[in-house]
């Protein structure tokens, strides 16, 4: 059974690049079907067979099981190149910033993502729940079976000891936390500043809550769905617009923070044009967690605008970092731990379908046994001789194959028998 994992994080690959090869929630479903469908395309293999799509605005990955009839780089190219070919990629471009996992470093890779040691936040515990999302997904367009199913159970139980047991989430700075800090260093007080939120997710809800904390003059929400968007304003006695009222509204706003599920940019550059020659050319400060971007990359040359995209934050979200260095050793070792269990795991379950045989075989020697000794009963033949034919039938049977095997076997493979059969029947040398 091999395991794998590919793909790309913000470690390896830009946000220009990761928005290209992120995939919509809404698509996500379909992707794994594409990706199963890939791998069985010409029937060498089915490393593919289960397949599962993590997919946030810092990393994309693909993490697939199953048998190899090739070699695991064939494998892995056959994953390489299925990412390409679905967001329409050229593979040269893409392949340079892939990470590619086979096997116990695909498991571990998986561990450590959900329990936040591959965050650009160290610790983050947002990306677990994400993994669960994705593993909901995968599990719906038919993508987990027993390998893929196991990996991630054994992945949430892991990440949740971790943050259990060590203060890997300690001190931990969040993107939020971030976003708050480098909008003081634009503006003196945020309590004087109107803060525009566009979306209503996860991000923005956590977003919203450390603004807040700051007191803004006004807090607005913008999204698509005006009634999702009221509810969380109301949480921070804030208001909601719809993003068809941007055009007008956002001149009013001096703090801009977006992430939506947008697949085309929310925010272009002649919007925001607009709005700083309505303001004035005051300043406004934005930062664009979404991943594809929802701000047009070029409002970030404008003189008044000061734009942070979620790479832009990485610097900040590293403060701390000494202080969690202890917790991500002791995580670490959890983890090494773990996997070691969970390959054990794996390499038994090699030897299902071998057991299986061997209990169909002896059921079936049993069974003949059985009905040969029933006869010589029907006969009137005297129980005692009946019983010991049986057993003497019975132990023939098993040991003629291990006899057969030995004899028939020379040099180093009589000598591997010769070693192995003693501690197969527990016999004395």
């Amino acid at each position: 059974m091999q395991f794998l994992a590919v793909g790309l994080n913000h470690t390896t690959a830009p946000v220009s690049l990761r928005e290209k090869v992120a995939f919509p929630v809404d698509q996500i479903g379909q992707a794994v079907a594409s990706a199963r469908a890939w791998f069985g395309r010409d029937g060498t293999a089915d490393v593919g067979k289960e397949a599962a799509i993590l997919s946030t605005c810092n990393r994309t990955e693909l993490y697939a099981a199953g048998r190899v009839a090739g070699g695991v780089e064939e494998a892995i190219d056959a994953t390489a190149h299925f990412l390409a070919h679905y967001h329409k990629l050229p593979y040269s471009e893409l392949r340079p910033y892939l990470y590619t996992l086979p096997q116990d470093n695909a498991v571990r890779h998986a561990f450590r993502v959900a329990s936040g040691l591959d965050s650009m936040v160290l610790g983050e515990a947002q990306i677990l729940g994400q993994m669960k999302d994705a593993v909901r997904y995968a599990e719906a367009a038919g993508g987990l079976g027993t390998y893929l199913h196991q990996m991630f159970q054994r992945t949430f139980a892991v990440a949740k000891e971790v943050r259990s047991t060590t203060a890997i989430g300690a001190h931990s700075v969040s993107m939020a936390a971030a976003a708050v800090r480098l909008s003081q260093r634009i503006f003196d007080t945020i309590s004087e500043q109107n803060v525009l939120f566009i979306g209503a997710g996860e991000m923005i809800e956590l977003c919203a809550t450390h603004f807040a904390a700051q007191s803004p003059k006004s807090l607005t929400i913008a999204n698509r769905t005006l009634e999702r968007g009221e509810a969380l304003a109301h949480r921070f006695d804030g208001r909601a617009i719809r993003l068809a009222d941007l055009p007008e509204q956002l001149a009013k706003f001096d703090i801009v923070v977006s992430s939506t599920a947008s697949t085309l940019p929310i925010l272009g550059l002649g919007l925001v044009e607009r709005a700083i020659k309505a303001r004035r050319h005051k300043p406004m400060f934005m930062v664009d967690l979404a991943v594809p971007r929802d701000i047009e990359p070029e409002v970030g040359r404008l003189n008044d605008v000061f734009l942070y995209t979620v790479d832009d934050l990485a610097t900040a979200v590293q403060t701390g970092m000494e202080n969690r260095q202890a917790a991500v050793a002791q995580a670490e070792a959890i983890i090494e731990t773990r996997v070691q269990s969970f390959m054990h795991w794996v390499d038994s379950r090699a030897v299902v379908p071998l057991i299986q045989d061997l209990h169909e075989t002896s059921e079936a020697l049993r069974l003949a046994e059985l009905e040969r000794a029933r006869k010589l009963l029907a006969k009137g033949e005297d129980i005692e001789i009946v019983l010991e034919a049986l057993s003497k039938g019975l132990t023939a049977k098993f040991l003629h194959g291990p006899q057969q095997a030995l004899h028939k076997a020379q040099g180093d493979e009589r000598a591997h028998l010769a070693a192995l059969l003693p501690q197969l029947f527990r016999t004395k040398r």
